[in-house]
Formats: C-alpha cells, structure tokens, sequence
C-alpha cells in the first residue's frame, strides 16, 4: 500500500484534502479515478482548479502531470469545464 504523498503530485496537502474525501490509499485513488477523486475533491473545496486534475491523473499514471498527452489533457479539460455548466 503506498502513501498518497509518494505519488507523482501529490504533496502533503493534496494527501490530506483526499483523506478528508475518503482516499485514503493510491489503491483507493487509481480505482475511484482522477474524475471521481476530483468531484470529491470539489465538493468540498470550490477552489479546486484544471492543474488539480491534471495532478490526480498524473499520479494514477505515475508520470508529473506535465508528461500528461495532449489528448488526455484535452479530455480532463472538456470534463473540468463541463462542470461549470452543471452549477
């Protein structure tokens, strides 16, 4: 079972606020998905921004967020700004 905060992205901080939501484990986070954990993540915290996304699914791909293909940052934004229609 590996910490969250050994991850790729994932600092203490962003461990802590996926504890608060319930991940506590990389296995929970890698099953739930970046999508999932995200919308967790925004339901308590509005703030939550495109590059937090970025850095779940990063993680559960175990590369920086910035090695991330286009076509899946393109995707992850689609979803991220589909949610401000949602409101």
């Amino acid at each position: 079972m590996t910490k969250l905060s050994d991850m790729p992205n994932i600092g203490k901080q962003l461990e802590k606020q996926l504890k608060e939501v319930g991940v506590e484990t990389s296995e929970q986070l890698i099953e739930l998905g970046s999508k999932e954990t995200f919308l967790r993540l925004r339901s308590t915290d509005s703030s939550a921004c495109l590059n937090r996304l970025y850095a779940l699914e990063g993680a559960i791909r175990n590369i920086r967020w910035h090695y991330l293909s286009q076509d899946i940052k393109d995707e992850l934004k689609s979803f991220y700004l589909s949610l401000d229609s949602i409101k």
